[in-house]
């Protein structure tokens, strides 16, 4: 056998005795986010993005806003992302977070039937259009599950001064696209953010009753876990993380993010 064929046949063997890549060989980041970002469809489009740049694996647990900061709280994800400034400056502030920073907002919208039973629609102001709920005995839907959507909801009804009685409003426990279906199978009001009303728009008979009120204001943030807290999360794919959503490009991915050319998210570090 000549010195090529030799050759050849090793190249061949080292290649054949190499093990393929696995998944194992890639690093992978777990981001707590909340139902409302995932049901959007936005990280569907982001995260492919920032995966083949960094090759880093996403791996996304969408729950409530209140479930997420208790992951990130025992270590069990290495970031998160959600939507309740007020329960995310309380993690910082407990030492389970080293940064909060901000990524984008939408707002929250009241969505009903189109018929408008309570006749929302014609309220002054958003503490009028929840006391119409309540003294109409409409149902309204409430997600009931500590996320962000359900603690603005909960502060909602406070300010507004009505006690919740379970002849007109029933907590289910689930995700904002499971809430906007059983809202849309029992015509019922809810509260929604306006990306996810968007994304499940043609796919349910609801449309927006009330809009545009200060108090409906909905950013969204990334955390960043203390190390010091636990010591084995990926604080330096966190941080890569970060940097892709907040910089140029995971921006302009979400200011450009659209359904039936409206926008679902506003990016809050465009220059």
């Amino acid at each position: 056998m000549n010195t090529l064929k030799l050759l050849a046949v090793f190249s061949l063997s080292v290649l054949l005795a190499r093990p393929a890549l696995t998944n194992d060989d890639i690093d992978r980041l777990r981001l707590a986010t909340t139902t409302s970002t995932d049901n959007s469809g936005l990280l569907s489009v982001l995260h492919p993005a920032f995966e083949k740049k960094h090759n880093i694996k996403v791996d996304v647990i969408a729950v409530g806003t209140g479930k997420a900061l208790r992951l990130g709280r025992n270590g069990d994800v290495d970031m998160v992302m959600v939507h309740a400034p007020s329960a995310e400056k309380d993690f910082i502030a407990q030492g389970f977070g080293i940064e909060r920073l901000p990524v984008m907002h939408n707002d929250f919208v009241l969505l009903g039937p189109k018929t408008d039973p309570a006749n929302v629609k014609t309220a002054a102001s958003l503490n009028e259009a929840l006391q119409r709920i309540a003294k109409s005995t409409v149902l309204f839907v409430s997600r009931g599950d500590d996320s962000g959507t359900h603690k603005k909801e909960k502060n909602l009804w406070s300010q507004a001064g009505i006690e919740l009685h379970s002849n007109w409003y029933l907590a289910v426990g689930q995700g904002m696209g499971a809430v906007l279906q059983i809202s849309h199978d029992k015509s019922a009001y809810t509260l929604t953010d306006r990306g996810t009303y968007l994304a499940y728009k043609n796919k349910i008979n609801l449309e927006i009753a009330y809009e545009g009120d200060r108090k409906l204001f909905n950013p969204y943030h990334v955390i960043l876990l203390n190390p010091q807290k636990h010591p084995h999360v990926k604080s330096n794919l966190a941080q890569h993380y970060a940097n892709f959503i907040r910089g140029t490009e995971g921006q302009t991915i979400i200011a450009n993010f659209k359904v039936n050319d409206e926008a679902l998210f506003h990016a809050d570090v465009m220059k």
